[in-house]
C-alpha cells in the first residue's frame, strides 16, 4: 500500500529507534500530484539462473551478505543516453553510515569503451541528469549547501564549473529541456509555511492550520494543503525563473511540445478532485496564460510524451476512477485534445512499473514502456497504429530500473539488476539486439559476497496459478534443515520476482532460508488476478501464502517446518498480523508499518479515505462497520500467541503509527510476547529510503528477534 513520493526532499537526521517494550520473557536488546494516486510497484524480476548456479555460488567460500554491506553497494539508477548515442550519464548513490545520509553523484561512461568516471562532485546529492537536445550541456539537480533543497544546475557536457539556475525555497524536480536547448521547464512547490530557524522563532507559537481538503497530507512530505507544485521555466542565460501555472492544484510531469511554444502537464483541476484519483493533461503557453484541458477526466494520467511529429501524446493511465487494482495502460491522444485510445489493451499486464516517460520510435510507429509480467519487469514495444502485437525488447533475468534512448532512436540504454548483482548500465539496439554491459561498479563487492539465487516454482490454488520462490541460506549444507522466513510483499497490487533485493540477501546471509510468493492481488498476472483481493483482504490471499509455505516444504526438505518465521511491511504487515491472529504455525513474526485497524485508518491515513474504502469492497465505514472490523487484524489480537515484533515509523502518514500502537497495547493487555520498535523522523518508506543508521538498526532488531525465537543451530 505504497504511493510514490512526490519530491526528493532530504530526510531529517536520524534518532535512535525507540524500543517501547519487550516481552515479559525476553531480555531487551541494546511525487506526483495528489490527484494522481500512483501505487508504487515493487519491481522484481524473474531470474532463471541455472539450477547449479546457486550451489556453485554458495560453495565458493565467500561470506553471506550482512546489513553493513548496504554501505558498500553502489546503487546505479536513471541512465540517460546522450543524444548522439556516444555516452551515458547515470546516478550512483551510496549510503554513508558515518554521515547518516545518502550521497549521490552523476557518472558518465562511454559506449566506445573505458572505465566509467564520476562527472559531478557535489558534497551531498546530484540527481536527474538530463542532456540538452544538442548534447553540449548536462542539466541536473543538486544539494550543494547543508540546508539547500535540490536546485537546478547546468554544466558543459565535457566538464567544467556548473552554473546554478535556481534558488527556490521549496526546491526543484522534474526537469525537462526545451527543444531549442535555451530553456528548461521544471516543477517547484509554491507556498507553505516556512519552518522556524532561529531559537527565538522556535519558541513562538505557530498559527493553526485551516484544512478544507481531504487530501491535505502526503507521506514523506507532511502538510501539502497550502503548498502545491507548479510549472516553471528558466533560461540558461541566468535570467530568473518564471512561474507558468498557479492555483490550488498540484501539477506534475511537464513536457515541452516539439515546437517549443507550449508545455503539457498533468493536473487534477476538476471539482471532484478531492473524492477521486482522476487527473487531466493541460497545455499552457511557454509564456504563461490559461491552461487548456486535453483529456476527459476518466482516470489518473501521467508521464505525457510527444511523438516526434508532434501530433500525438502517449501517456500512462489507469482507466476508471479509484480502481487501484487495474492495469496501468499506454494510451495516446491527439496533441490538441480529443478522443484517447489504449494501445496496450491487448496485453493484460500493467505498464506502470517505472516512472519513466513512454519512448517513441523515430518514425512515430511505436512506443516503448516498462511492463510487469509474472515477476518480470522488462521493456516492451507497442505499435501505435498497425495493430501488430506488442513485443518484449529487454527482459529475462534482471530488473530494469530506468531507460532512455538516443535522439535517433537507434540505441537504448537501461540500468538493470539480477538477484546476485546490483544494477549496472547496459546498452543495446532499439530492437534489443547487440546488448552490452557498460559498467561493473559492484564487481569487487559481488566477488567477495555469496549471494543466494531464488529458485522458482508454480502451483495452482483455487483456479489461480501462484508464483513462489525459495532462497537457500549462505553456507548451505545438504542434509541440514534451516530456519525459514516467509516474506510478504506490500501493495497489495505489487509483485515479487528476481531482482537484487537487499532484505532477502541479508536474511539468507544470516543463515535463513527465504520463501516469497505472489499471492492474488499482485500485479503482473492480469487484472482479474490483481483485483481478486479487493474486498477480500485476509481471505484468498492468506490461503495463497499458506499454500506457498506448504508447497515450499514439500519441494525443499531443507526447510525446517518447526522453525518458521513470517514478516512483511505495509499490506505485507497487514497479512503478517492477520496470519498470527489465525494460526500459531509460526514461531515468531515481524509486522512492519502495518494496517491493523481498517476503520481508524480510513480517517488517519493520507490515502485511507479512498484506498482503504475501495480495497474493503466499496462501503464507507458507517455503511458497513462490521466489515471493517471483520477485516482488521486488531479484532483477532486475542488469538495471537506468536511472539510479535512490531516496527513502525513515527512520521508514517500512509499507515499511521496508531495502527501499531493499537495492536501493541492490545497484546500487552493480553500479556503476550511483543516488542514495539519506533523510528523517530521516519515515514512509510523507512526500509527503502530511511536514514542509513536507521536501516541498519532495523536489520539488527529483525535479526535479533528471529535469532532468539528460531534457534539457528543446524538440525
Amino acid at each position: 500500500m505504497t504511493v510514490a513520493p512526490r519530491s526528493a526532499s532530504s530526510p531529517p537526521a536520524s534518532s535512535p529507534a525507540r524500543v517501547c517494550a519487550t516481552s515479559m520473557t525476553t531480555t531487551p536488546s541494546s511525487a506526483p500530484p495528489w490527484s494522481v494516486i500512483r501505487v508504487r510497484i515493487l519491481s522484481f524480476l524473474d531470474s532463471r539462473a541455472p539450477r547449479g548456479q546457486h550451489r556453485q555460488t554458495m560453495t565458493a567460500g565467500r561470506r553471506g551478505m550482512i546489513p553493513a554491506d548496504l554501505t558498500r553497494v553502489q546503487l546505479v539508477t536513471d541512465p540517460q543516453l546522450a543524444p548522439d548515442g556516444r555516452r551515458v550519464a547515470f546516478v550512483v548513490t551510496t549510503l554513508s553510515e558515518e554521515r547518516d545520509e545518502y550521497l549521490a553523484n552523476i557518472w558518465v561512461v562511454d559506449l566506445a569503451g573505458g572505465a566509467p568516471r564520476r562527472f559531478t562532485a557535489g558534497p551531498r546529492r546530484d540527481l536527474e541528469p538530463r542532456w540538452s537536445p544538442d548534447g553540449t550541456r548536462l542539466a541536473f539537480l543538486s544539494e550543494r549547501a547543508p540546508k539547500d533543497k535540490l536546485q537546478l544546475y547546468v554544466m558543459p557536457a565535457d566538464g567544467g564549473e556548473p552554473a546554478k539556475l535556481t534558488a527556490l525555497d521549496n526546491g526543484v524536480t522534474s526537469v525537462v529541456w526545451s527543444p531549442d536547448g535555451r530553456r528548461l521547464a521544471f516543477l517547484s512547490p509554491v507556498g507553505g509555511e516556512r519552518e522556524p530557524e532561529s531559537e527565538e522563532e522556535k519558541r513562538k507559537s505557530r498559527p493553526p492550520r485551516v484544512i478544507t481538503s481531504v487530501k491535505y497530507r502526503f507521506n514523506g512530505e507532511g502538510f501539502i494543503y497550502d503548498r502545491r507544485p507548479h510549472v516553471f521555466v528558466v533560461g540558461i542565460d541566468g535570467s530568473a525563473p518564471v512561474q507558468l501555472t498557479d492555483g490550488d492544484f498540484a501539477d506534475a510531469d511537464p513536457v515541452w511540445a516539439p515546437d517549443g511554444e507550449s508545455i503539457v502537464f498533468a493536473s487534477a483541476r476538476h471539482a471532484e478532485r478531492d473524492d477521486d484519483d482522476a487527473s487531466d493533461f493541460w497545455r499552457v503557453s511557454a509564456k504563461g496564460g490559461t491552461p487548456q484541458r486535453l483529456t476527459a477526466t476518466t482516470g489518473p494520467v501521467l508521464l505525457p510524451s510527444f511523438s516526434p511529429d508532434g501530433r500525438t501524446i502517449a501517456y500512462l493511465t489507469r482507466p476508471g476512477l479509484n480502481v487501484y487494482g487495474r492495469n496501468i495502460q499506454v494510451f495516446t491522444v491527439p496533441s490538441d485534445g480529443g478522443d484517447a485510445a489504449s494501445i496496450s489493451s491487448a496485453l493484460d499486464r500493467s505498464c506502470g512499473a517505472l516512472h519513466v516517460r513512454p519512448l517513441w520510435s523515430a518514425d512515430s510507429g511505436s512506443v516503448l514502456v516498462a511492463v510487469e509480467d509474472r515477476g518480470d519487469c522488462g521493456l516492451w514495444q507497442f505499435p501505435t497504429q498497425s495493430g501488430e502485437a506488442p513485443a518484449r525488447v529487454v527482459g529475462g533475468g534482471r530488473a530494469v530500473n530506468g531507460f532512455s534512448a538516443s535522439a535517433d532512436g537507434r540505441l537504448l540504454s537501461f540500468a538493470a539488476s539480477s538477484p546476485v548483482a546490483p544494477a549496472e548500465v547496459f546498452v543495446c539496439r532499439a530492437d534489443g539486439h547487440e546488448e552490452r554491459q557498460l559498467t561493473q561498479l559492484n564487481k569487487a563487492w559481488t566477488d567477495e559476497v555469496a549471494l543466494s539465487s531464488p529458485e522458482r516454482f508454480r502451483f495452482t490454488r483455487a483456479g489461480l496459478e501462484i508464483d513462489c520462490w525459495v532462497m537457500r541460506p549462505a553456507g548451505f549444507v545438504p542434509g541440514r534443515r534451516y530456519p525459514t522466513l516467509l516474506c510478504i510483499h506490500g501493495g497489495p497490487h505489487a509483485q515479487y520476482g528476481h531482482v537484487f533485493f537487499d532484505e532477502f540477501q541479508v536474511y539468507a546471509g544470516a543463515g535463513y532460508a527465504v520463501i516469497f510468493a505472489n499471492p492474488r492481488g499482485g500485479q503482473g498476472y492480469g487484472e482479474a488476478f490483481a483485483e481478486a483481493v479487493v474486498g477480500d483482504w485476509g481471505g484468498g490471499d492468506y490461503a495463497d501464502v499458506m499454500a506457498a509455505v506448504d508447497e515450499a516444504l514439500r519441494r525443499h526438505p531443507f526447510i525446517d517446518p518447526d522453525r518458521l518465521g513470517v514478516l512483511g511491511g505495509s499490506y505485507g504487515g497487514f497479512l503478517t498480523s492477520w496470519i498470527v491472529g489465525h494460526t500459531d504455525r509460526f514461531k515468531a513474526a515481524c509486522s512492519e508499518r502495518a494496517v491493523n485497524c481498517q476503520y481508524t485508518m480510513f480517517g488517519t491515513s493520507d490515502i485511507g479515505h479512498s484506498f482503504n474504502m475501495v480495497e474493503m469492497g466499496g462501503p464507507l465505514p458507517w455503511e458497513d462497520l462490521a466489515r471493517y472490523i471483520e477485516r482488521s487484524p486488531l479484532t483477532y489480537a486475542k488469538n495471537i500467541v506468536t511472539p510479535l515484533l512490531i516496527i513502525h515509523s513515527e512520521d508514517d502518514l500512509r499507515c499511521p503509527i496508531e495502527q501499531a500502537e493499537q495492536l501493541f497495547v492490545a497484546l500487552k493487555k493480553l500479556r503476550r510476547e511483543v516488542r514495539f520498535v519506533r523510528f523517530p523522523g521516519e515515514n512509510h518508506e523507512m526500509s527503502r529510503s530511511g536514514k542509513p543508521r536507521h536501516r541498519l538498526e532495523r536489520f539488527r532488531h529483525i535479526l535479533e528477534w528471529f535469532d532468539a525465537h528460531l534457534e539457528k543451530t543446524p538440525s
